[in-house]
């Protein structure tokens, strides 16, 4: 867009505000920090603009609502997935090495953006808060196809032991929601190298060299 073209709805101040750049990145990451923390019907417009330094104007001009906000928020996780797992797909080493690259990769992405993560968390695991509907399944079927998919190519090469590959990929999927999950609930038992521990056991059993 042409910075000269003016909005309509905005004055002089903010007229070349929703140009700035940041602009619309800061608006996403604040509001997923708030829904976060509040939950999305009890966060307003207000509080978004207000902690994110802008006008009103300035969040409708990029997602014309509240709810627009929300959606953007939610595909911009899944692109953060998308990324994570084109990542582990292109990245060499044995099945075992992707998966554990895999789950390295999530949990920096985690914390690096902690209240995106913890905003779809509360969706899907917390009471309702309200918000617009959504598929949020299809964040766990978009993982479960990826690591589906790089364990099918263990047990095509033999990597690893004949086994049905739904269910290395629950396994593997299992272990690491769950140390996921009990850092989010109980975070004094909080250990990053845990889930490559589990997983390093798992694949152990699961090794061909182990059925020999």
């Amino acid at each position: 867009m042409n910075k000269k073209m003016k909005m309509p709805f905005m004055n002089n101040k903010s007229e070349t505000q929703p140009l700035a750049s940041g602009t619309r990145e800061r608006l996403l990451e604040t509001a997923s920090h708030l829904f976060a923390e509040k939950g999305y019907a009890s966060t307003s417009v207000r509080e978004i603009v207000a902690r994110a330094g802008v006008s009103k104007p300035v969040l409708y001009y990029y997602f014309q609502s509240k709810e627009g906000l929300f959606y953007a928020i939610l595909k911009w996780g899944a692109e953060v997935q998308k990324k994570i797992i084109d990542e582990a797909f292109q990245v060499s080493g044995t099945v075992q090495d992707r998966i554990i690259f895999l789950y390295r990769r999530i949990y920096e992405e985690i914390q690096e953006y902690q209240g995106l993560y913890t905003m779809i968390h509360g969706l899907i695991y917390g009471p309702p808060q309200g918000a617009p509907r959504y598929d949020f399944p299809i964040y766990h079927r978009q993982m479960f196809v990826a690591v589906k998919r790089i364990c099918f190519e263990g047990l095509s090469s033999g990597e690893i032991t004949k086994a049905d590959a739904d269910e290395v990929a629950f396994l593997v999927l299992s272990l690491i929601d769950f140390s996921l999950n009990l850092e989010k609930i109980q975070p004094e038992l909080a250990d990053p190298q845990r889930p490559e521990r589990l997983l390093q056991l798992a694949f152990q059993g699961l090794s061909r060299e182990r059925k020999s």
